[in-house]
């Protein structure tokens, strides 16, 4: 139902009235001018065609100031919208780009492409569709840095994914660290529900803490801890084999965590773990409804400008 935002101002629908009621008149005192007979009825006359029309011109004068005061009354109209759904989550992505990701053993459609390419397609796309969650982002090579803050900007996180690019952290794997700079994120944290989500294609060869003490205090300080061992192969079954993904120590990372791990092969696993995890940690469906206004003052006002016009148009 229509309402305005300043009803006061209708006060000044007065001012008009006031003005034509307390205005002294004037009185004429200038001197006669005798005419002739033929020429007294012709200003006569046109005297009372003037006054026919004085009427409507104040009438309109009028409805112009009232047109003024209703725009400045500021008509507006309710419009409830669907506010942001909030979840009450804050939670944590940290990626793995070390010199291992690289590797060119995943498919995007006919093409074969680097884990990160594979990786950012997916974790784009899984970020975007955190609406209602505070996500932030670490990324970790030798060394682990904060790429984005807890922000509920899904949209900007999701476009620092995209343009992650190797060697900005060295090409080794610190996960202690990485692990370690979220936890510090968290651990002002206020969320219902924190969370950390771990990518990683390898071992953890940097840092002086282990990946498992660092998930025992995340489970100290009630943090979740989801992981992902990428890459077609893993260190128990090649472990002669360089750059292969520790997935034993994931999975430990996120037992003590009280998390999932996923392991990761392909682009579609890539895929399915970011449903799996969507599934783990559902986002708020519905929120609270905002209360927008819709405002109307516009009309009223251009209503009057167009009076303004049609008056100065017909003045004399």
């Amino acid at each position: 139902m229509p309402e305005f935002a300043t009803p006061w101002a209708f006060v000044l629908l007065a001012v008009p009235v006031l003005v034509t009621r307390l205005a002294s008149a004037r009185r004429s005192t200038g001197a006669g001018l005798v005419v002739p007979a033929g020429v007294k009825r012709r200003m006569l006359a046109s005297r009372a065609a003037q006054g026919g029309i004085a009427i409507p011109r104040y009438a309109l004068l009028f409805a112009i100031w009232a047109l003024l005061v209703i725009a400045l009354a500021g008509p507006r109209q309710i419009a409830p919208v669907q506010g942001l759904p909030i979840s009450g989550r804050d939670m944590m992505l940290a990626l793995d780009l070390s010199g291992s990701m690289v590797r060119e053993d995943f498919q995007l459609g006919d093409r074969t492409v680097t884990r990160l390419d594979a990786l950012k397609e997916v974790a784009a796309g899984f970020v975007r569709n955190r609406g209602g969650d505070r996500v932030g982002l670490v990324v970790f090579g030798s060394d682990a840095y904060v790429a984005a803050p807890l922000t509920f900007d899904v949209q900007s996180v999701a476009e620092t994914v995209e343009t992650m690019v190797i060697g900005i952290s060295g090409r080794a794997t610190n996960i202690s660290e990485a692990l370690g700079l979220t936890l510090k994120r968290l651990r002002e944290s206020d969320a219902e529900s924190r969370v950390v989500i771990l990518l990683s294609d390898g071992a953890s060869n940097a840092g002086e803490a282990t990946p498992r003490d660092v998930a025992k205090l995340a489970a100290a300080m009630g943090v979740r801890i989801h992981t992902i061992a990428m890459g077609p192969k893993d260190l128990e079954s090649h472990p002669d084999e360089r750059g292969v993904v520790d997935a034993a120590m994931l999975k430990a990372v996120a037992d003590l965590g009280s998390g999932e791990m996923f392991r990761v092969r392909t682009t579609e696993d890539l895929r399915a773990v970011a449903e799996a995890i969507d599934r783990l940690e559902p986002t708020a469906r519905a929120g609270l409804s905002a209360e927008i206004y819709r405002d109307f003052w516009i009309w009223p006002a251009m209503l009057a400008g167009l009076g303004c016009l049609w008056l100065g148009w017909r003045a004399p």
